[in-house]
């Protein structure tokens, strides 16, 4: 089982810097970030994508190119690309050149995003929601398996026997499909074959089996390889040296950044007691120490048919770079070997 994190480059208005500043210093503590897990031994490392005030995460593979300049081994994906709002040259182009900086370590996880200010920033209707993405979606991939493309569509202006560059170092680039919990998000990513990135952020994780059975009746129907399903889970988490300290530590930050999102979606406000069940034994939330969050991530594996990849989502807690950054520690040194021991 794979294990990294997947960041959304949360930017911080809570200090006493002039925000330029306070950006540059953001960015330059995430690269640190990225460095600092490669170092511990992480798998994989995500950057979102999001065109708001308080991420800084709107080109991730600009933020990932620089992060191969730093890295040697960690893998390099997006976390999620919003393809519906961009267009599938240009993302291939780009995950190609980082292939080529990181010498074949960047992957794509294309998906909708869970925000919606894209659309009319660049120029689409919301109405035109799931025809963007399947269109786009379908033009990556046939990019992705030919080097010279003959293609038309609604949204995009046609191609015609016209070859893309450059193309990456490995032979096909990985790319995952980031859902939520739609049946049809995972049918379809069951009958193209790709490997699924899971979101899940609250609830309880062995709800999505029935989802993630459909994606594997879905694949396995249109004839691919069971090694080909792989599944992936994208959760809030933090790993404290105890779970008490990685609870109250993660718990402020945590229900301020969920609070202030469910002003926007008519959500109540963060509770304490709500936190507690989440990071109790079957709730979402990957928070607590190295062994009791290996056994979760475990006991979800089981829960869901067996996972191929874990990635945690630490930053929306707005927690001091130190706490980070052994967080990442405690990962790489405990947790990975924990997990691998029951791989064995």
């Amino acid at each position: 089982m794979e294990i990294g994190i997947d960041t959304f480059a949360a930017a911080t208005f809570n200090d006493t810097e002039d925000k330029a500043t306070r950006n540059v210093n953001a960015i330059a503590k995430l690269l640190e970030r990225i460095e600092h897990a490669d170092q511990a031994g992480l798998d994989v490392f995500g950057i979102g994508e999001h065109h708001r005030k308080e991420f800084l995460d709107s080109a991730p593979t600009i933020i990932l190119a620089a992060a191969a300049a730093r890295t040697k081994r960690i893998r390099l994906t997006s976390a999620v690309t919003v393809i519906s709002a961009a267009d599938p040259v240009r993302v291939f182009q780009n995950f190609a050149t980082l292939d080529l900086i990181s010498n074949g370590r960047a992957e794509i996880v294309a998906g909708r995003g869970s925000f919606i200010e894209a659309y009319p920033l660049f120029g689409y209707k919301l109405e035109d929601y799931d025809a963007l993405f399947s269109e786009k979606l379908n033009l990556l991939l046939k990019i992705r398996d030919n080097e010279t493309v003959t293609w038309s569509g609604k949204f995009r202006a046609p191609l015609t026997n016209q070859a893309i560059y450059p193309r990456p170092v490995q032979p096909s680039l990985p790319i995952w499909l980031g859902v939520g919990g739609t049946p049809q998000s995972f049918i379809r990513a069951g009958t193209l074959g790709l490997p699924l990135m899971v979101a899940i952020i609250g609830g309880e994780t062995h709800r999505f089996r029935p989802l993630i059975d459909l994606y594997r009746e879905a694949g396995a129907k249109a004839g691919h390889a069971p090694d080909r399903l792989k599944v992936g889970l994208h959760s809030i988490g933090y790993v404290g040296n105890t779970t008490r300290e990685a609870t109250n530590d993660f718990y402020p930050g945590y229900a301020e950044t969920f609070t202030k999102i469910g002003k926007e979606r008519g959500w109540p406000p963060v509770t304490r007691m709500q936190y507690d069940a989440q990071t109790g034994p079957t709730g979402a939330l990957l928070v607590g120490s190295p062994l009791e969050v290996a056994e979760k991530i475990l006991r979800h594996s089981e829960a869901l048919g067996g996972i191929s990849r874990v990635t945690f989502q630490m930053d929306q807690a707005a927690l001091p770079q130190q706490k980070l950054l052994k967080s990442i520690e405690l990962i790489g040194e405990q947790l990975i070997p924990l997990i691998s021991q029951h791989s064995i």
